[in-house]
């Protein structure tokens, strides 16, 4: 009588295989957009924070922060650099030798718009956000994404996550 050994045999091991790539393939465009809307969230409320932490710093310390990304020194308009929160002795957009670093984040995934109106975002030292309202936006992968999102920095400094569906960093 023939002894028989445990294991698999070559065609159901192939036929697993197979099946677990057409499994892969389909779930595949479901994990990008899974991805980009955690992405999306997770960064739009570290920028949240950091706003959030800005307006904190300028009000226990009585002086001018400012937020914006930095490049060699000096505000920059691309939001996807490293964003910035810094003491502002009043020479705008410049950290001088008067102006101390707090704190810096960044940066975000090159695949990704981040866009705000201004070059910086300014809190006086009872916590008001100088100039108007402004709306910092999030967009992983596209300028329009289902997934983008958005914080609203109110004049009175307020910040808060937009409830804005649809939104386009153009």
């Amino acid at each position: 009588m023939p002894h028989r050994t445990a294991g698999f045999t070559l065609i159901e091991l192939m036929v697993t295989l197979i099946v677990a790539t057409i499994l892969i393939v389909i779930a595949a465009p479901s994990f990008n957009s899974f991805y980009a809307q955690a992405r999306s969230d997770s960064n739009i409320k570290t920028i949240q924070q950091l706003i959030q932490m800005a307006r904190n710093h300028a009000i226990s310390y009585g002086s001018r922060v400012t937020v914006c990304p930095i490049s060699e020194q000096i505000c920059s308009s691309n939001w996807l650099d490293n964003i910035s929160i810094f003491t502002d002795s009043g020479q705008s957009n410049i950290i001088d030798g008067n102006d101390q670093l707090i704190y810096s984040i960044g940066p975000f995934n090159p695949k990704d718009y981040v866009s705000y109106n201004r070059s910086a975002i300014r809190f006086q030292p009872e916590g008001l956000a100088s100039g108007t309202n402004g709306t910092l936006k999030y967009c992983p992968d596209s300028i329009n994404n289902a997934n983008s999102r958005a914080v609203i920095i109110s004049q009175s400094g307020r910040v808060r996550f937009s409830q804005k569906t649809n939104i386009s960093c153009d």
